[in-house]
């Protein structure tokens, strides 16, 4: 079996639910956060790649901005909602992002909302960081996220609904005693249909990987940290990365040296 025809299901299960867990998600706050950062590091093109793009939430904030976006992601069921929203101001494209294609030449590449920590294989990670790092531009920089102990070890439960639908995100499930364990975070969404409710179930792997795994998984793929900050709720990126603390950590990185 195509290791994609297992990722993909998972996330066209959540896709109908997605928006509607993520309501309450400032991205268009955190996108700022991040293109502030991203300029600190250097950046100064407007061509960019949202790998894990989800339903859009991601790269819309850029695409406003004035940014040319390309976003892709496994699940053809996101991409389509996604297509949407971008209304043709961005190209869309489904694809797996452990076996990214050559979409382009990106000064600015981002893959948010802890899509690296749904990668439980080491290897899988370096081979997204690879496909990263064949679609940089020479200068250009990648901005991603990914969870930290702290946020394994705390993760807890929540519910949001409308009238026709329940999303229950399982999380406690997914806590973590030890750093660099794998997990799994069970989300139940059920749908009105009629006067019944209708249950799917999504499984998404997690794991944790600590700061020191991610820069050697970087050094593997030609890639190196120029910036790591610790993220607060809010939007805040704060100079120093605390993983006792901060729930998130936000990475700058770009080609090694000699790696253009």
């Amino acid at each position: 079996m195509n290791a994609t025809t297992v990722y993909a299901p998972a996330y066209d299960a959540l896709a109908p639910a997605y928006d509607l867990l993520t309501a309450a998600y400032r991205y268009d706050r955190w996108l700022a956060a991040l293109e502030r950062l991203a300029r600190e590091q250097g950046l100064t093109g407007r061509r960019v790649l949202d790998v894990a793009c989800g339903t859009g939430h991601s790269f819309l904030p850029l695409l406003a901005r004035g940014y040319e976006v390309s976003a892709c992601d496994v699940s053809p069921e996101m991409v389509a909602r996604a297509a949407a929203k971008a209304r043709h101001a961005a190209r869309l494209e489904v694809a797996d992002m452990r076996a990214l294609p050559c979409l382009g030449s990106f000064d600015l590449i981002t893959c948010l909302g802890d899509s690296i920590n749904h990668l439980v294989e080491p290897d899988d990670v370096a081979d997204t960081f690879d496909g990263m790092r064949r679609n940089l531009a020479a200068g250009g920089l990648i901005v991603f996220d990914v969870n930290t102990f702290a946020a394994y070890r705390t993760i807890g439960d929540s519910t949001a609904a409308d009238d026709d639908l329940v999303v229950v995100w399982r999380g406690s499930l997914a806590r973590l005693e030890e750093p660099g364990g794998r997990t799994e975070v069970v989300v139940d969404t059920f749908a009105r249909v009629d006067d019944l409710w209708e249950r799917r179930t999504a499984r998404h792997p997690h794991r944790h990987y600590p700061l020191a795994e991610i820069r050697e998984l970087l050094a593997r793929a030609g890639l190196r940290a120029l910036a790591v900050r610790g993220q607060r709720p809010g939007a805040h990126l704060d100079p120093i990365l605390d993983e006792d603390v901060h729930h998130k950590a936000v990475l700058v990185a770009t080609h090694d040296e000699g790696g253009f």
